[in-house]
């Protein structure tokens, strides 16, 4: 079979997938079975600069190039072949947030990202306007804060893109982007699959008296779909790409996506009625609707499949930060005691210890929220654990803990969805890191969510992979074949998944924990805000 990839691999019978998560960057290769043949990765962390999470250009450029240079060079030990061309290629990054460039290209203000809880006015302001729930995150609620502020940069705009946009724009040219990705930016029309033309037109209206020399089409990024082309790399793009100049520039693009699209496809959940949850830095669940909802909810984000279909994203600031602090604080100690800590070993046998804890996790309580969290109104990022006399307090009932806290903003805004709108989910796809963890995530899920979750085999390989899978469907696709088709057609005919259905007693004891989570939320913000006061004093 190596000779067959070797011959793969020659020939440019390969996709090429990079995404930009907001811990790691990843390069994953797939040959001509969707099968992951080389990877390589970057690690990274967003910063806090001058009250904005952001990432530096010069670590999103080495991110990009280390990672590519490590599948590379994956491929060189394991097959013996110089990678010069790939038959596809595609980059996906976390959704939303606020590039900004001139006429020259250049950045005006350092990259804010999705994480940032700083556009509330704007947002409240555009969901007024537009009768449309414009979450914070979304690139139009930074653009109309910046206006609000009076920022100097915004007369000089003259684009406004995702981190995937940015990436495809540097190594193509060609100012593009994924429509599941542009619902992040800006509403969508469902009928005309494109920017919601009544509400670009409302928004031009709204900043007339501004008297800027740009209207809003002019800064917006062009909507491609999943299946078309959108680029090629360019000899510029091939030297940021690929510092050994090896790659031949010429390789065609498909539409740079977001994490969320590219989330859907490597869980093939982009049909109606199915739906899918990724989990990182920040926790979200994909519905893919069968109908409008009966109204505007702030909790809800109304975006699209990579494919147009509509969706109803529930996403929450924060999920694994907190609990990889604390895993990292026991692997300190762990190696202050002269021992050597395996990351996987250290977070399977934490994780497992989960499953012998109180179904309620004990009477503990956990908010770990390392910046703002919009689902429950909190501004600033406050982490917090908490416990009683009366507490079980065990190893076994913090890592429930936790884990529970991490999907308790999310469950909030689902149940909008299923108990307010009747929405029916068969079963939810999960995928990320925190399933590498056989059983114990899931089960954390489907106690929180009250569904059935499967992990697919591919469940580790994430949107990296799944952005690699629609480059494959743009060069592999049949004439007017669906994506939807593609994906349970050819990617995942043979996949192998592990189903787990909710446990009851496990469901009963997240809705203990759920009660006591929002009860706290009254009094966790003002006494946090309190003791930081104090304590600066």
């Amino acid at each position: 079979m190596d000779q067959n990839i070797k011959q793969a691999i020659r020939k440019g019978e390969t996709s090429l997938g990079i995404e930009f998560g907001s811990t790691r960057i990843k390069a994953v290769l797939i040959d001509y079975r969707f099968e992951t043949i080389a990877s390589g990765s970057y690690e990274w962390e967003n910063l806090l600069v001058d009250g904005y999470w952001t990432y530096h250009l010069t670590d999103i450029i080495k991110g990009l190039q280390t990672a590519y240079s490590e599948m590379k060079l994956e491929v060189e030990q394991k097959y013996g072949v110089t990678l010069t061309t790939v038959g596809s290629m595609g980059f996906s990054a976390m959704m939303h947030g606020y590039m900004v460039f001139d006429d020259k290209g250049e950045l005006l203000v350092p990259f804010r990202t999705w994480r940032n809880a700083t556009t509330g006015a704007a947002a409240k302001e555009l969901t007024d306007t537009f009768k449309f729930n414009i979450p914070e995150r979304w690139s139009i609620a930074h653009l109309y804060q910046a206006i609000l502020n009076g920022e100097q940069h915004v007369p000089h705009a003259r684009f406004i893109t995702t981190l995937a946009g940015y990436i495809h724009w540097l190594l193509t040219g060609s100012k593009a982007i994924g429509i599941g990705d542009a619902s992040g930016m800006f509403p969508i029309d469902e009928a005309a699959q494109d920017y919601n033309a009544p509400m670009v037109k409302q928004f031009d209206e709204l900043i007339a008296a501004k008297g800027y020399p740009w209207k809003l089409r002019d800064l917006l990024p062009k909507v491609f779909h999943a299946g078309e082309q959108a680029g090629v790399l360019t000899e510029a793009g091939v030297k940021l790409l690929d510092v050994s100049g090896d790659l031949q520039p010429g390789i065609p693009l498909c539409p740079p996506e977001g994490d969320a699209g590219t989330g859907m496809v490597a869980t093939n959940s982009v049909r109606k009625r199915t739906g899918n949850i990724s989990v990182g830095t920040s926790v979200f669940a994909m519905i893919v609707l069968e109908k409008d909802l009966s109204a505007v909810y702030p909790e809800i984000d109304m975006v699209t499949t990579p494919d147009g279909s509509p969706v109803g994203m529930v996403h929450a600031n924060n999920c694994s930060s907190d609990i990889n602090a604390w895993l990292g604080l026991f692997r300190e100690f762990y190696e202050a005691m002269g021992q050597k800590a395996d990351p996987n070993q250290l977070f399977s046998v934490m994780f497992k210890k989960a499953l012998e804890a109180d179904s309620d996790g004990g009477g503990l309580l956990s908010y770990g929220y390392f910046s703002g969290e919009n689902i429950t109104g909190i501004e600033k990022g406050r982490p917090l654990f908490v416990r009683s006399p009366e507490s079980r307090f065990n190893l076994a009932n913090f890592m429930r803990t936790h884990l529970y806290s991490a999907f308790a903003a999310l469950k909030i805004g689902m149940d909008i969805l299923t108990k307010k709108e009747n929405v029916a989910i068969d079963i939810i796809l999960a995928h990320g890191g925190l399933f590498k963890t056989p059983i114990v995530g899931q089960r954390m899920v489907a106690a929180a969510l009250n569904v059935p979750v499967s992990v697919m085999a591919t469940a580790g390989e994430g949107g990296a992979w799944g952005i690699a899978i629609l480059a494959a469907y743009m060069s592999n696709k049949g004439q007017q074949e669906p994506l939807a088709d593609f994906l349970e057609d050819k990617v995942f005919k043979a996949a192998e998944g592990q189903k787990i259905h909710p446990d009851s007693a496990d469901v009963a004891g997240f809705e203990l924990f759920l009660e006591r989570y929002s009860k706290g939320l009254a009094i966790e913000q003002a006494a946090v805000d309190h003791l930081v006061e104090n304590w600066r004093e």
